[in-house]
């Protein structure tokens, strides 16, 4: 049996140890190694002192991480709201060009627009937003 691989290209070597467990965190790497999709049981138990170790690491970075993280939100946060913005942007832009065709085009008293107004704000809250041409359109044809 090959205890050291330490002479294959790219491979580390591994040397073998004794190990002492009790025989219930020994069940728990038998029954949890092939969920992990581990070889052996060797190499659960050397997952999960990678991932330990890893967590230990943090808690010893924890004053790094946190800048790091908040500035980095901040940052996507800030081009998500511009982004956000510009496209609302156009968007009142559009819609206030059709407001003036449709206000040119069409005679409507302040009291049928006010009742309108009412009847679209009914409509858009029982939709949730999600209110389409051809709603109005079907809206408008009864």
């Amino acid at each position: 049996m090959i205890d050291n691989m330490e002479g294959l290209p790219g491979k580390e070597g591994k040397r073998r140890f004794q190990l002492w467990l009790k025989p219930s965190v020994l069940e728990m790497a038998d029954d949890l190694y092939e969920k992990d999709n581990c070889g052996s049981r060797s190499e659960f138990i050397e997952k999960a002192i990678q991932f330990y170790a890893g967590y230990l690491y943090a808690q010893h970075s924890q004053d790094y991480f946190p800048g790091v993280i908040t500035s980095t939100l901040k940052g996507i946060m800030a081009d998500s709201t511009n982004k956000i913005s510009r496209i609302l942007f156009k968007l009142a832009v559009e819609q206030a060009i059709t407001m003036n065709v449709v206000a040119a085009t069409c005679n409507i008293s302040q009291e049928q627009l006010e009742k309108l107004r009412g009847t679209c704000v009914a409509q858009v809250k029982r939709t949730n937003g999600v209110y389409s041409f051809e709603d109005a359109f079907d809206f408008q044809k009864r």
